[in-house]
């Protein structure tokens, strides 16, 4: 896929990260600084992903229902009468929507109900000073310092007490904060920061200001489908 080529490219990149100095980017009149959402530990809907197995049940046509049905790479998912229908970045009522108005011109009554059969891997990404950045699949939960640990441990480079957690929120914009886990490793009570699927754990060796640039850029230019924002552009597919 596309945005794999893409992640590795920006993985490369940032493992290059100057310390400071006129190579870390800056927003320009053509990319002004888009900013970040507040962060909030509120739990978002969940949103399907290719990977991901749905029953889907049709109560006016038996015939037409699925189990098993897999969120294909391009994101949409395939059902008998129909053309595929974007299910990646929608909510179960979305995609239950979408679905159902799919059939509308094919059933008198076309309501469909979804559910998760199976998940797609938990997976995080991990850059910066690490000494392997990379996409990782997580077996069960898993917090921020056990991703660095994952990723290969800090580099001596590391800005230890200011490692950036990017995460989407609930409409979907990114959110950002910083976490010490130079304080966390000493304290068994720190806040480590739980991870959710699909974070970015980025470990600097600037000041996070800088960071927060780089990783706006990122967002700017890069993202949008291997992140899992706004997985159609503008909700369309």
């Amino acid at each position: 896929m596309r945005g794999a080529a893409l992640f590795s490219l920006v993985l490369a990149l940032s493992t290059a990260l100057p310390a400071a100095g006129p190579a870390v980017a800056r927003p320009t009149q053509a990319f002004p600084d888009i900013g970040y959402a507040d962060w909030t530990e509120t739990e978002p809907q969940y949103r399907l992903y290719p990977g991901d197995q749905v029953d889907i049940a049709v109560p006016s046509a038996p015939e037409l229902s699925r189990t098993g049905v897999i969120v294909q790479p391009d994101g949409r998912v395939t059902m008998p009468l129909v053309d595929p229908v974007m299910a990646a970045d929608r909510t179960l009522p979305e995609f239950q929507r979408d679905l159902s108005a799919a059939y509308a011109a094919e059933l008198l009554r076309p309501e469909v109900q979804i559910q998760v059969k199976a998940i797609s891997p938990l997976r995080v990404f991990v850059g910066g000073e690490v000494g392997n950045p990379g996409v990782f699949e997580m077996a069960g939960d898993i917090n921020s310092l056990q991703a660095v640990i994952q990723a290969g441990g800090f580099r001596p480079t590391a800005k230890v007490d200011r490692v950036v957690i990017i995460r989407r929120g609930p409409d979907g914009r990114a959110m950002m904060r910083t976490v010490n886990l130079k304080q966390a490793m000493r304290n068994p009570n720190a806040d480590l920061v739980p991870l959710r699927r699909f974070d970015i754990v980025y470990v600097p060796r600037s000041s996070v200001a800088e960071a927060g640039l780089w990783m706006q850029q990122w967002f700017r230019d890069l993202s949008p489908i291997q992140l899992g924002f706004n997985y159609a552009i503008n909700g369309r597919n």
